[in-house]
């Protein structure tokens, strides 16, 4: 919902000053009114918001499993690495309003169009990530593995994923990062998320709601790094007494 209209004539913008305290505020569109801020929070950010967290969930636990599974083949078929990294890598350097364009006619004005593009960014960051976690296991822990008679799959889920869980969650903050920041552009395709009033502000250079939607997406993606810092001190244990030491 935007607190402007466009005139049936000529295009021009109108305020739609609607009622209540936040009129005068709107109306001089300063830096931020907070009224007017409170007041379509239920209706306009805090949805915006619930959609921007929905397409970030599924656009990175998507890209996660399909990395994640590559890069445990290619961890043992090598083959498999260099055409994985030349495709996920010419994905990634297509700019996202293209990707989008290009998508449109395959997939149409659909979330499915958003979420393919959403995932294509995050597989070479997390398959690279884990390639180089695996890679990075000491060898004299995976002989000292072998001569307690693992096999090669239980020295791969019981000690080289493990050990390279630290790598592993690093792209997927960065991943995550990514995303948030993509999905607002996201609003080109599908009326959904933050950039859906980032655009409506663009319109009618209304302050507030550019403000707004741009800070929630900047404490969304802070928020998010910060979990996922914190999930990785839970699960690694070992590297905090590591360090302590």
């Amino acid at each position: 919902m935007s607190p402007f209209v466009f005139a049936d004539s000529g295009g021009v913008v109108i305020p739609n000053f609607g009622g209540g305290g936040e009129n005068s505020c709107v109306r001089r569109n300063p830096a931020f009114c907070w009224d007017w801020f409170s007041s379509h929070w239920g209706s306009v950010f805090r949805p915006a918001l619930t959609q921007h967290i929905t397409l970030t969930l599924i656009a990175v636990g998507i890209g996660m499993v399909i990395s994640i599974a590559f890069a445990l083949v290619a961890h043992r078929y090598r083959w498999i690495e260099p055409p994985f990294v030349a495709f996920s890598g010419l994905l990634y350097t297509i700019p996202s309003l293209a990707l989008f364009q290009l998508l449109v006619p395959i997939t149409g004005l659909t979330r499915t169009t958003v979420e393919i593009a959403l995932v294509s960014y995050t597989l070479l960051i997390l398959f690279r990530n884990t390639m180089t976690g695996l890679a990075e296991v000491p060898e004299e822990v995976r002989e000292a593995a072998r001569g307690m008679g693992l096999t090669p799959g239980q020295i791969l889920w019981k000690v080289e994923l493990p050990l390279a869980v630290p790598a592993i969650i690093a792209g997927m903050r960065i991943a995550t990062v990514t995303v948030i920041s993509l999905a607002t552009v996201a609003a080109f395709v599908v009326n959904e998320g933050l950039g859906a009033p980032i655009f409506a502000a663009l319109q009618t250079s209304f302050n507030t709601e550019f403000i707004a939607a741009g800070v929630l997406a900047i404490a969304l993606a802070l928020i998010a790094d910060g979990l996922l810092l914190g999930v990785q001190h839970l699960v690694t244990p070992w590297a905090r007494s590591r360090r302590a030491v």
